[in-house]
C-alpha cells in the first residue's frame, strides 16, 4: 500500500484509510475487529473516528466505535506502528458528549473533556491526528465548500486562535501528536493557518472533507491551498455513501444498506444527482472497471489528496474496495472523468 507524507508531521500514512463509523451500529464488534485485521494485513496504518461514531449518532451508542477500536488495539498491539485519528464534534445542539449534559462547542473545557474520552475508550496515552469535525463557527453548509453561498445566522463562537491554544496544551502534554481540521472552508483553513504562524500554535496537518465524482468543490478553493501549505486532504465519502457503487439504481434498496436503514443520505439525492450517478457507473462498465473501482481510483490519484477513507459494513466489500488502489488509470479515463463532470458539475455539495 502506497503511503503519503501527512502534512509537514513527519508521519507517513497509507494511501487507504479504515474508516470506522460502522462499528458498534452496522458492525458488531467481532465485524469491526475483523475488518481493522484485514486493513493491517493490507498495509493499512491509518484508522479514522470520531467520539460522534458511529453514525447514525445517538447517546445509547456514542462512543462505541472508538471502544471497539481500543479493544482491537489492546489485543492486537503494533500501537507505534498504527497511525490513529479521530475528531471533536463542532457546535451543536447534541447535549449528550458531555458531563453534565450541555450543547457541543470547541471551548478549551470541551476539547480538553473531548480528548480525555477519546483516549480513555481508545485505550491509548495519545492520540496521532486529532481533528476538529466541523466548526465551531455557523457556516453556510457542513462545513463543506458549497456552491450556492447561505448566509448563516450569527451565533456566539469561540475564536480559532482559542481552539488551537486548547489544542497546544494537550499537545504539550503528549495526549495528541498533530491536529487536522475537517468540514472546513478555505478561509477558515487558512485562519488557523495564520493563527498558528502568529502565535507559535500547532499547526493543521490536514482536512478531511467530502471529496468524490458528485462533489469536486475542494478543487476550486482548497486543492491550491492543500498543495502549497501542506495541508493534505483526507477524502472522505469518496464513494457518495454507496452512491457511486450503483446499487441504489432504479430506486433500489439493498438489505442492510445505509439507505435501506437509516434513510438519511439526502445529500446525495440532490437535483441532477441522477443523471451524474448514472453517467459515471455507464463510464465504469465501458472501461472494465467496477463503479467503486472507478470513484475510488478517481480520489486516490489526485496530488491533493493524502489518504481516501473507505468503509465498508461486510468483507466482500472491503476486499473489494481494498482492491481499487491497485486498479489501473489513464490519460483517456481522466478526460472521460472530466468531461462528465463538465456537464454534470458538482450536484452534492
Amino acid at each position: 500500500m502506497e503511503r503519503r507524507q501527512l502534512g509537514r508531521t513527519g508521519l507517513e500514512v497509507s494511501l487507504c484509510c479504515l474508516g470506522t463509523m460502522t462499528f458498534g451500529e452496522q458492525n458488531t464488534e467481532a465485524e469491526g475487529r475483523a475488518q481493522l485485521d484485514r486493513a493491517r494485513d493490507a498495509g493499512v496504518n491509518f484508522l479514522d473516528a470520531a467520539e460522534l461514531y458511529p453514525i447514525p449518532p445517538k447517546p445509547e451508542t456514542q462512543g462505541r466505535t472508538e471502544e471497539i477500536i481500543g479493544t482491537w488495539l489492546k489485543a492486537r498491539g503494533g500501537r507505534a506502528e498504527t497511525i490513529v485519528a479521530t475528531k471533536a464534534v463542532g457546535r451543536s445542539a447534541m447535549e449528550w458528549f458531555r458531563d453534565p449534559p450541555a450543547p457541543a462547542e470547541l471551548s478549551r473545557a470541551q476539547i480538553r473533556e473531548a480528548v480525555e474520552g477519546s483516549l480513555r475508550r481508545l485505550q491509548t496515552d495519545y492520540i496521532d491526528l486529532y481533528q476538529l469535525h466541523w466548526p465551531d463557527r455557523p457556516v453556510s453548509q457542513f462545513g463543506a465548500n458549497p456552491t450556492i453561498y447561505r448566509q448563516p445566522e450569527p451565533a456566539l463562537e469561540h475564536s480559532i486562535r482559542e481552539t488551537l491554544e486548547a489544542l497546544c496544551e494537550l499537545q504539550r502534554e503528549g495526549k495528541i501528536r498533530h491536529v487536522g481540521l475537517s468540514n472546513e472552508s478555505p478561509w477558515g483553513v487558512m485562519r488557523f493557518l495564520a493563527e498558528s504562524q502568529t502565535w507559535s500554535l500547532p499547526r493543521v496537518a490536514s482536512i478531511q472533507n467530502a471529496y468524490n465524482l458528485l462533489n469536486r468543490t475542494f478543487e476550486s478553493g482548497l486543492a491550491e491551498i492543500a498543495l502549497r501549505e501542506d495541508v493534505g486532504l483526507l477524502a472522505y465519502s469518496p464513494l457518495a455513501q454507496g452512491y457511486l457503487t450503483g446499487k441504489y439504481r432504479g430506486g433500489a434498496l439493498p438489505a442492510g444498506a445505509r439507505k435501506t436503514l437509516f434513510d438519511r443520505l439526502q445529500r446525495y439525492e440532490t437535483p441532477g444527482a441522477d443523471a451524474a450517478i448514472e453517467a459515471y457507473v455507464d463510464l465504469a462498465g465501458e472501461i472494465g472497471l467496477s463503479p467503486a473501482h472507478l470513484a475510488l481510483k478517481f480520489a486516490a490519484t489526485r496530488p491533493f489528496v493524502t489518504s481516501v477513507i473507505i468503509g465498508a459494513t461486510t468483507p466482500e466489500q472491503l476486499e473489494h474496495d481494498l482492491a481499487a488502489f491497485d486498479a489501473p488509470w489513464s490519460e483517456e479515463t481522466e478526460r472521460r472523468v472530466d468531461a462528465i463532470h463538465l456537464l454534470r458539475t458538482n450536484p452534492c455539495p
